[in-house]
């Protein structure tokens, strides 16, 4: 679960589909974007588990598949002038990263 609304994060997120994992974490390092240092955390970890909990070659990974999904909105209340009030909604989003082992041709 991440803050910050699903549309901004699918944006991040399209920027590294496909790619292999050396030159995803370049990207995302260097991407002006805000959600960029999020995905950047959760591609690191993605590789972390596949390194460590599958012994998949770190250097042939792919990011296979990052996928955006809408979660839980916080709802918060703002005072405006003449004692009126206004709603404001934070949204969450979920990541998924998948990494796999891709084979040279």
């Amino acid at each position: 679960m991440i803050r910050g609304s699903a549309q901004k994060l699918n944006l991040v997120a399209g920027l590294i589909r496909g790619r292999k994992v050396e030159e995803a974490l370049n990207i995302l390092k260097f991407s002006p974007k805000g959600m960029a240092t999020d995905v950047y955390k959760v591609l690191a970890s993605a590789v972390a588990n596949a390194e460590n909990n599958h012994n998949l070659d770190v250097d042939a990974l792919v990011v296979a598949e990052a996928s955006v999904g809408k979660s839980i909105t916080m709802k918060r209340f703002a005072t405006r002038a003449r004692g009126r009030s206004t709603r404001i909604e934070k949204p969450f989003s979920r990541l998924r990263v998948v990494v796999r082992e891709q084979e040279e041709a």
